[in-house]
């Protein structure tokens, strides 16, 4: 009863905006495929709407690494989505984020103009979805021509013709160039069909999602709110596409601060999709991904987001089984709560069975099993407490299987930057470079615990703590020696992930050189000195890329 009040409150609060958008996404036969799947009829001949199927393993296999990959422990298995850019587009294949569209009107007579739109149209996407953009861009805006002639200057193809090039220069971010297209569409849009038509609604949560990609977080929640009012009046307030924008709404709310809101939006759109019959959906998973990340974002609740991860890991295992990537990122989401709540040993038991997946799934050397294979061992190295109850000879036993996977994470990660290296020489793609970064970061982090890793050794087989650590510190200058290699490339130095993993290494360094070092070894203390001014640099050099420009 709170959460619906609240809800409503949200509701009545609802104000008209004052932008305009494109229409909605891909378009067969009379319909505009709105963003998130939503189907809009195109033509004036009425008004059916449709829920389209968009489910998709790609996009959590390309981006899920990022985001669990990157983290001292495991997090979140998907990026952001509202503001998700070309690479979770175009690389996981879900065209309804893209918003491309086609439409065909039955009643038009096809002539010159109307085939060559068509062909244009099509052969645009298909460069658009290759990353051929150059090529794309050029054939739609000869689409776009050639809808003005063959069906007139305010014609819904028309529309059409805009939103896709509008969508081009959105994945370009060249936003200045894709606004004014947004724009003529709904204004189109708005002649054809009125102001308070559905798939103007449509049109708005499309436009909300262009604002939210720029961080115009006031304006894109116009957008949303504006979206919201118009389909809980014409599809009523239990339908799934009044739940998804009532979703997009709520994310916008908590990355303006507002959590508790945020909360009870989001909670509110997966119970009109529980309450519909489709709870076990791919989009009501992913509302709950996203409100465990709210959980997890917030102090004291992780109870909170484990009782949530626990319920899309059992959705998971009901509609995909265990041989599915999709249920292994849901899975490892969950192992890092657990270790963020100390429950490590049941953390480490869901990794295990997550890397012995992986392994039956990918290609021995892929980039996800060393990044699985760290975070198996990170967790041996945190539990380190159940290691000093045991034996000596049974700590290092559990310490060599630790140090065999980071091994192995070690080689897949140079074998991958190399490799990348490579692929860059032929073509500059973004997915290419996104590879090379978390490689290096997976790289960083596990010669970082392999350093650790040798000085927990070091302690057990009951070495004076003074004595240098050699093994350790060949691992951490083995760091510094990796970033000087790749940390130059013009792409890794604007990112502050790898700058942060590199300081946490030369901060270690730092620390182990210190305490391994007397007060007689000049040559040392000016090693030290100049770590501190390194260390000093990165520091402001990350700053910097953290300061917002104005």
């Amino acid at each position: 009863m709170w959460t619906r009040q609240v809800t409503n409150s949200l509701q009545k609060k609802l104000r008209w905006g004052s932008q305009f958008a494109s229409a909605s996404n891909r378009v067969q036969a009379n319909e505009f495929l709105g963003a998130r799947g939503e189907w809009i009829l195109a033509s004036q001949c009425g008004s059916q709407h449709r829920k389209a199927k968009s489910e998709s393993v790609l996009w959590m296999l390309l981006h899920g690494q990022a985001a669990i990959l990157i983290g001292g422990s495991c997090s979140l298995a998907f990026a952001e989505e509202v503001s998700r850019g070309i690479a979770s587009e175009k690389d996981s294949g879900r065209t309804s984020d893209i918003g491309l569209q086609r439409v065909e009107d039955g009643s038009v007579i096809s002539n010159e103009h109307t085939s060559k739109w068509r062909i244009f149209t099509d052969n645009g996407r298909d460069f658009f979805m290759q990353g051929k953009f150059v090529e794309a861009e050029k054939l739609f805006s000869s689409a776009l021509e050639e809808a003005k002639k063959g069906f007139g200057e305010r014609d819904p193809h028309v529309a059409s013709a805009c939103n896709n090039l509008a969508e081009l220069y959105r994945v370009r971010k060249s936003y200045d160039k894709a606004e004014p297209l947004y724009l003529d569409a709904i204004r189109i849009l708005e002649e054809a069909f009125g102001s308070e038509d559905v798939r103007v609604g449509a049109a708005f949560h499309n436009l909300g999602q262009f604002y939210i990609v720029q961080r115009k977080l006031e304006v894109a929640r116009s957008c949303y709110e504006r979206a919201l009012k118009i389909k809980g009046r014409v599809l009523g307030h239990g339908h799934p596409d009044y739940a998804e924008t009532m979703f997009h709404l709520g994310t916008v709310l908590y990355l303006q601060g507002s959590l508790n809101d945020a909360e009870v939006l989001i909670k509110d759109s997966i119970r009109i999709l529980e309450e519909g019959g489709q709870g076990e959906s791919y989009s009501c998973t992913r509302k709950l991904r996203y409100l465990a990340k709210i959980y997890m974002n917030t102090k004291n609740r992780l109870e909170e987001a484990e009782n949530v991860l626990r319920k899309i890991l059992h959705i998971m295992e009901l509609t995909k089984g265990w041989k599915s990537l999709d249920t292994v990122i849901t899975a490892e989401t969950l192992a890092g709560t657990l270790q963020s709540k100390g429950l490590l040993q049941d953390a480490q038991e869901l990794l295990e069975r997550c890397l012995n997946t992986r392994r039956e799934l990918l290609p021995e050397d892929h980039l996800q099993i060393g990044a699985n294979m760290f975070s198996l061992a990170n967790v041996t190295l945190l539990n380190f407490n159940n290691l000093r109850k045991m034996t000596p000879s049974e700590s290092l036993m559990v310490l060599d299987r630790a140090k065999k996977l980071l091994k192995d994470s070690i080689r897949i990660a140079e074998k991958t930057l190399e490799a990348t290296r490579q692929k860059r020489k032929i073509q500059n793609l973004e997915h290419v470079k996104n590879d090379q970064r978390i490689a290096l970061v997976i790289l960083l982090r596990s010669l970082k615990a392999l350093a650790h890793l040798e000085k927990i050794k070091h302690e057990i087989q009951e070495r004076e703590k003074a004595l240098p650590v050699p093994e350790a510190e060949k691992a951490l200058r083995q760091c510094v020696q990796v970033f000087k290699e790749y940390g130059a490339e013009s792409y890794i130095s604007t990112s502050v992930e790898p700058k942060l993993e590199y300081v946490s290494c030369l901060n270690t360094l730092l620390k182990l050189i210190a305490d391994t070092t007397k007060n007689t070894d000049n040559s040392r203390a000016k090693e030290m000195e100049d770590l501190k001014g390194e260390i000093s640099l990165v520091e402001a050099e990350i700053s910097a890329c953290r300061t917002p420009k104005v």
